[in-house]
């Protein structure tokens, strides 16, 4: 059986913080990256939806989103990048699956967003009255209740078969607006509150599944904090009209400064 390479590569980055104090060994960390064969999974918070610089492709992956930021930068052995825009937990399993096989050692997925119905809960929060709006949250909480926990217990049980030694990542959503803060127009302060009380229900169930697959979960709300939505250094698109599939995503900065960091402390 071979040694975990992930767990190598971790070790290694250890002794070669170690070195660099005393000016070696940086080579031998470097070299270590290269044996991580590494699939990043998921919807479109792990393709880079609203980071520009996109593959051309539907799934719209970009080459600033994190699972490509940390690739470019680690230079793994192989790396199979199959997050896709749109993905719900059914599009993982029937069809991102493939990318993995008993040599991966580094898994990262965002999921279930799509599932609970994000999309739509926005949308009609925008569009519609504020009663209309909690009433949606309301039926978005108790799918994340009722059902979610059983598709997302699928897709880790796939993934686990198919890459029975790798180091799985879990990465979860960021609160999407900053109380008090400086919008003038919009949605209501209650609306708001309501979405962001939903994302941390959202993630509490995600973390609650991962964690009894052995998984790691990367909670990004903590480097989302002072730049949410309504901030004065916001890393999260508001409605844009020009391009509506955009909305509410990470942008270049979300992604590079708020789940990069979350997926490298992961590691």
């Amino acid at each position: 059986m071979k040694m975990s390479r992930l767990v190598a590569f971790s070790s290694s980055l250890l002794l070669g913080a170690a070195l660099a104090l005393t000016g070696a060994g940086v080579a031998n960390a470097d070299s270590s990256a290269a044996a991580v064969d590494y699939v990043a999974l998921g919807d479109s918070y792990s393709s880079g939806v609203g980071a520009g610089s996109y593959d051309g492709s539907s799934c719209k992956r970009s080459s600033r989103a994190y699972p490509a930021l940390w690739a470019a930068a680690n230079s793994p052995s192989s790396f199979a990048f199959a997050a896709c825009s749109g993905a719900r937990t059914n599009d993982v399993t029937g069809s991102q699956l493939g990318r993995l096989n008993a040599s991966t050692d580094l898994v990262s997925i965002s999921i279930g967003g799509n599932d609970a119905g994000f999309a739509d809960v926005m949308t009609t929060c925008v569009l519609q009255s504020e009663a209309t709006c909690l009433n949606r949250i309301a039926t978005a909480r108790a799918y994340v209740d009722s059902t979610l926990p059983g598709r997302l217990d699928s897709v880790y049980s796939a993934i686990r078969s198919k890459a029975p030694s790798a180091q799985v990542v879990v990465l979860g959503y960021p609160r999407f607006y900053q109380l008090g803060g400086g919008c003038i127009a919009g949605l209501s302060e209650k609306e708001r509150a309501a979405i962001n009380g939903a994302s941390d229900h959202l993630n509490t169930a995600t973390a609650k599944r991962a964690a009894d697959h052995g998984f790691t979960f990367g909670d990004v709300r903590t480097t989302f904090t002072g730049h949410e939505i309504c901030s004065n250094s916001s890393w999260l698109h508001s409605v844009n009209w020009l391009n509506i599939g955009e909305s509410y995503h990470p942008t270049a900065a979300g992604q590079s400064g708020g789940y990069l960091p979350v997926f490298k402390s992961a590691l």
